[in-house]
Parts: C-alpha cells; sequence; structure tokens
C-alpha cells in the first residue's frame, strides 16, 4: 500500500507564494492536493447568481464570498459561495477559518460525490454549523446541519419554498433564487 505524503496549511502555503501550484487549480483537501474539477457554464452561472442574491439577502449582517478559499484545519477548500463574518477587510491577512463561517454553499452536479463525501466530512469536522449543496442534477438542495463527531445530525431536501439559515432566523432564502431557471 503507498502512502501519500500529507501537506499542512503552511506547505501549501509556501507552495502557493513560490509559484508551485501557478496555473493548477488545486484545492488542499485533508492534507491532499487535490486538482477541482472545471465548471460547467450552468454551474458558474447558478454559483455567481445565488452569490448576488445572497449579498443582496444579507447585506449588513454577513460577507457573501464566491469562490474565495477558506482555511479549515489540514484542508483549505474553496466553496462555491461561504458566508462569514463581515467586515471583509478581516480577511486581508488570511482566509476566514471555522468561527468565521455562518455557512457554505456548493454548486454540484460533476462534483457531487466530492461535495457529499469529502466535503461533507471537512465540513463536519470544521463544526461548519451548516452546509448547503445545490443539486444541479436532481434540482433540488441538500441542507446538512449540527455537526456532531465528524458528521452533521440533520439533513433535508428542500426543492420549493424557504430556507431560514440557521444563522439568521429573520432572513428567509428562496429555494427557487438559488436553483437554475
Amino acid at each position: 500500500m503507498t502512502t501519500l505524503a500529507k501537506w499542512s496549511i503552511d506547505d501549501y502555503h509556501q507552495m502557493i507564494e513560490t509559484g508551485i501550484l501557478r496555473e493548477r487549480h488545486v484545492e488542499l483537501l485533508s492534507g491532499e492536493i487535490v486538482e477541482m474539477s472545471p465548471e460547467t457554464p450552468i454551474h458558474y452561472t447558478t454559483a455567481k447568481r445565488g452569490s448576488r442574491y445572497l449579498e443582496e439577502l444579507l447585506e449588513g449582517k454577513a460577507d457573501v464570498r464566491f469562490n474565495g478559499p477558506i482555511t479549515l484545519g489540514n484542508s483549505e477548500p474553496e466553496p462555491d459561495i461561504a458566508i462569514v463574518r463581515p467586515p471583509d477587510s478581516s480577511y486581508y491577512n488570511r482566509h476566514p477559518s471555522p468561527q468565521d463561517i455562518f455557512w457554505i454553499v456548493e454548486v454540484a452536479k460533476t462534483s457531487l460525490k466530492k461535495d457529499l463525501e469529502t466535503k461533507l466530512a471537512i465540513y463536519a469536522t470544521a463544526e461548519i454549523q451548516e452546509y448547503w449543496i445545490v443539486d444541479l442534477s436532481t434540482q433540488q438542495i441538500l441542507i446538512f446541519r449540527n455537526p456532531c463527531d465528524g458528521k452533521y445530525l440533520e439533513e433535508s431536501t428542500i426543492a420549493t419554498g424557504i430556507i431560514t439559515p440557521l444563522a439568521f432566523s429573520e432572513v428567509q432564502v428562496s429555494v427557487e433564487q438559488l436553483l437554475p431557471t
């Protein structure tokens, strides 16, 4: 059996700074540098539109980050959307970490298996309170809440209606606004 070398966040940042990973679309997941899937037009457009919609809903309450890294233990994934504590100036010298993150949204079609297995485990282990997957194949949103021991205790699926994020009980997110039309 082959043992892979595991990389730390510091190792990964050094590789980025020295240009070793230049022109590579990668992220650090559980200490492994993983190639990211190319984005299809529907994936990119859905994520971008969802990001703009959430920015409008959460103006003055949260910073909505689009396709940016977050730092979680031995991982530095780049979720499609991360809703984090303001102000965005807090992140000039670092990426958001678990205590900064309200919830994460991934848009998935070709990446669904990775989002449901690898990223779900990483986010739950980091105790991200809420994780949504916009599943482009089924036109549904998978909602995971309340992490405990590396797993989410609550899971639900919704295709229409409203989602109220745990962090903002006064905010109502339209499922239809997050799904492609």
